[in-house]
């Protein structure tokens, strides 16, 4: 009889070597599962994002997938439900973190503008306005400053005429200090309106707009550019502002935003709109203008302070006019309120200028100030013939929003930028349910799929649009 030691080792040694290659069958089949499932998930995910809104992106050069799909009702389970469209009908997903346009003051819809323009553009297109920062907001300071001397302006030239307004129109033929007067009571518009210019009519409803109505939030913690508020980063948006929304300065007859024209939009102001947040053209407009105005000012009493012979033309006007009211002991009052009134009578001349689409010199010479004082006494009509004119190398219109956009703060730019860019495509696309804290922008899922014998396989996966 021959023994069986050997036929048992090898029975054992064939046992386990099965055991072993169906092991790794079954490892094999559970990672395949698991690989199959993530794809699944990844692809649906892509798919879902791939449905962006195209107009915001045809219009804006930003993605947003809209999550109400055009009905103005949002549901996290539309998106899930869109998953399982897409093939994942097998795995259930649970949405861990969303972002929309709105998030943090819009600094979800601010990365991808500057992604888009730091792309197309780069750095260098703003390099330019980094030297002029800090010029910007002393100019600001000195308008501001202005604007309060201006006040007490006002209380001094009603004190100096008393009764005397007939009196000047008749021996003086007309009343210097009328643009600081009509500036109190009709306001900035009355003066500086180019005659070929048509002021809009048009109005929003502010409770309407993105940057007041309360708003959907996002949640979890998602990746986030960091660094947007820097200098160069804070220019670069503004250019994008001013590339693809109207302004006052531009022909109303195509009012064109961008490379594009468009049609009419629900403002005509749309960057002064952004800088003030008023519900009408009107009211941002004189807004921004008034600004402009005291800047102006400022600067051109700065440089009649420098110039003698003007100084000498203001003392002359001043005594005729202390002698007509009967006040010859206030002959320097007069000349200092007079003085202010012609830098304000120039700076309506400037204001019409820059409202023509042309450009004023920033700071005046003899050879550029365009207003004569004998021209303060009828400023209601000389002033217009005044400014047919363009300096080259001066400043535009365009150039002061740049300057405001700068300076004003951050988040307000941001969101009343939103408030245009979702109205615009309300308007010019028929998108009247679009809401800009309805478009997302990135997904989190924790995604649970079924795979082989019975095993449950969580995962996350993540989308966003950067």
């Amino acid at each position: 009889m021959k023994k069986a030691e050997i036929t048992a080792f090898l029975s054992m040694v064939f046992v386990l070597l099965v055991s072993f290659v169906l092991g790794m069958l079954e490892v094999s089949v559970i990672q395949t599962s698991k690989s199959m499932s993530r794809l699944t998930a990844d692809r649906a995910l892509f798919s879902l994002f791939g449905g962006y809104q195209s107009e915001l992106f045809e219009d804006y050069h930003v993605f947003a997938l809209d999550g109400s799909y055009g009905s103005g009702t949002f549901s996290e389970e539309q998106l899930t439900a869109r998953l399982h469209y897409y093939g994942s009908t097998q795995i259930r997903h649970e949405i861990t973190g969303i972002r929309y346009l709105t998030d943090n003051s819009g600094m979800e819809f601010r990365e991808q503008v500057l992604e888009s323009m730091e792309a197309k553009y780069g750095i260098s297109l703003v390099r330019k306005f980094t030297g002029l920062t800090q010029q910007w907001e002393e100019t600001e300071i000195q308008g501001e400053q202005m604007e309060q001397k201006e006040a007490d302006l006002a209380a001094d030239i009603r004190a100096v005429k008393g009764d005397g307004e007939e009196q000047l129109q008749q021996e003086a033929g007309g009343d210097p200090f009328t643009c600081l007067e009509v500036l109190d009571k009709s306001g900035v518009l009355s003066l500086v309106m180019p005659e070929e210019m048509t002021l809009s009519g048009r109005e929003i409803r502010p409770a309407e707009q993105a940057s007041a109505r309360s708003l959907r939030i996002g949640y979890g913690t998602l990746p986030q550019r960091q660094g947007m508020d820097g200098l160069e980063e804070r220019l670069l948006f503004n250019e994008y502002v001013l590339m693809n929304f109207t302004n006052a300065a531009m022909d109303s007859g195509e009012e064109s935003a961008g490379e594009n024209e468009t049609p009419a939009r629900s403002l005509a102001y749309e960057t002064e709109y952004i800088l003030e947040g008023k519900s009408s053209d009107r009211e941002n407009l004189e807004a921004v203008l008034l600004k402009i105005f005291f800047i102006r000012m400022a600067l051109n009493y700065m440089y009649l302070m420098t110039d003698s012979a003007k100084q000498g033309e203001t003392m002359t006007l001043a005594t005729v006019i202390s002698t007509i009211l009967l006040i010859p002991e206030a002959v320097e009052i007069v000349s200092q309120l007079l003085l202010f009134a012609w830098a304000a009578g120039e700076s309506v001349v400037d204001l019409q200028i820059l409202l023509s689409g042309r450009r004023a010199p920033l700071v005046k010479t003899a050879e550029s100030w365009r207003m004569p004082l004998s021209s303060l006494l009828t400023i209601g009509s000389s002033a217009k013939r005044l400014s047919d004119t363009d300096t080259e190398g001066g400043i535009s219109y365009e150039d002061y929003l740049r300057m405001f956009l700068f300076l004003r703060n951050t988040e307000d730019v941001t969101m009343r930028t939103l408030d245009r860019v979702e109205e615009n495509l309300s308007v010019e696309h028929a998108l009247g349910n679009i809401r800009a804290d309805q478009c997302i922008t990135k997904l989190e899922l924790m995604n649970e799929a079924g795979i082989a014998g019975g095993i449950t396989y969580t995962f996350p996966a993540y989308f966003g649009y950067r």
